[in-house]
């Protein structure tokens, strides 16, 4: 089985929404990929392998752009770097891009509205790798819509008491802190949701289910009965967690894209060594005409929801402005594009693109996720929809 190599020629850096320190972070993720630690780790063992690729993400301090210290702000996370980080790693290894970014979204709300006492504890561990990080928000029937959230939280003497079901949570059953959100009762809709801390270890608290997917990765349903815990694991007033997932979502949406585009990147390599190699006809695959088009429409659609990645991450970095509307559309056109890419990769490799342990193969399992989670495409297009009618 031929391979490309695990790093990308970034040609892009020259473009302007980049700045010199930003080819520094390439440098030291290009010495992270061939350094040898993601071939050290073993992959039929998600739960360990997410657990040594955080620490080794840590340890080689590549989380820091993505977690925040206890004494920074959050909101100067540099999104640029974010998505280079997971383009990059995406590109070599989908299990490290995962484990990077749920590092970043699982303890954004933290950095947000955590107090000094929960952002001394909780920061230092995540953006080490000593702690992993989960995000918890989705419910059975509350995925996109975050408004429909069942699970509760009310306030008893000093302390909240947590009922309900999260499902469908990344890094559930392995996480060491969670981000939980539930309803407490302060007004109706998105208005009556909060924000909250909670520890594996708290009473009440259990993995009711573990969850295989296409792409393995650690998902679990999460079960709360009269799980009690302080007031202060409480992240920010009572009912602002709708306000603070939407801000942590935000931060990290467009790296949803950049992930999108090194699974676009690695299929497209892939297939261009495929086709100069593959002997047919008296001539190689690339020699047809109907080979060289698919890698031209591959090549020129991957660069185009790059434009759109970057010009998100950039308005928020640089312009300082609302970057919803652009974070959308990166992320709906980066995420159906490496679909696209991926499975006319998968295609030109014929018999062997579905021959498991292929690299286009693995491509076409860890892509598809992507155009659902942290909202779907159908909601992306929504939202680009409504943002169209604000002013600006």
């Amino acid at each position: 089985m031929t391979s490309s190599a695990k790093t990308i020629s970034r040609e892009w850096l020259d473009w302007p929404f980049f700045e010199p320190r930003h080819r520094e972070v390439c440098e030291g993720l290009d010495r992270f990929v061939t350094s040898g630690c993601l071939d050290a780790v073993d992959h039929r063992d998600v739960d360990g392998a997410c657990r040594k690729l955080v620490r080794a993400l840590g340890a080689a301090k590549l989380l820091d752009c993505a977690v925040a210290a206890p004494e920074g702000d959050v909101t100067t996370i540099d999104s640029r770097s974010i998505c280079l980080s997971r383009e990059t790693l995406a590109y070599a290894d989908g299990l490290a891009d995962f484990a990077f970014a749920m590092q970043g979204l699982g303890s954004g709300a933290v950095a947000l509205a955590g107090s000094p006492e929960l952002r001394r504890s909780v920061l230092p561990k995540v953006r080490s790798g000593e702690w992993l990080a989960a995000f918890a928000l989705s419910e059975r029937e509350a995925g996109s819509d975050v408004a429909a959230m069942t699970c509760t939280a009310r306030e008893d003497g000093g302390s909240y008491v947590l009922d309900g079901e999260k499902t469908w949570i990344s890094n559930g059953g392995i996480a060491d802190v969670y981000t939980l959100f539930a309803r407490s009762g302060d007004a109706p809709g998105a208005r009556g949701i909060s924000a909250f801390v909670v520890f594996p270890d708290d009473p009440g608290f259990r993995v009711a289910d573990r969850i295989d997917i296409i792409a393995p990765h650690p998902l679990a349903t999460l079960r709360l009965e009269n799980c009690r815990i302080p007031l202060s694991r409480r992240l920010g007033p009572s009912g602002s967690g709708f306000k603070i997932a939407m801000q942590t979502l935000d931060i990290f949406r467009a790296s949803v894209a950049a992930a999108a585009l090194g699974f676009a990147r690695r299929a497209l390599e892939e297939a261009r060594l495929h086709a100069q190699n593959r002997r047919m006809f008296g001539g190689t695959l690339f020699d047809l005409q109907l080979t060289q088009a698919a890698l031209g429409e591959m090549a020129t659609e991957t660069d185009a929801a790059a434009l759109l990645t970057y010009r998100a991450a950039w308005r928020r970095d640089v312009q300082k402005l609302p970057a919803t509307r652009e974070a959308a559309m990166a992320k709906f056109a980066a995420t159906e594009t490496a679909q696209r890419v991926v499975d006319r990769a998968v295609q030109m490799f014929g018999a062997r693109g579905v021959n498991k342990g292929e690299i286009v193969e693995r491509l076409y399992r860890e892509v598809r996720a992507l155009r659902i989670y942290e909202g779907a495409t159908e909601v992306q297009k929504l939202i680009i929809a409504r943002e169209l009618l604000k002013p600006r």
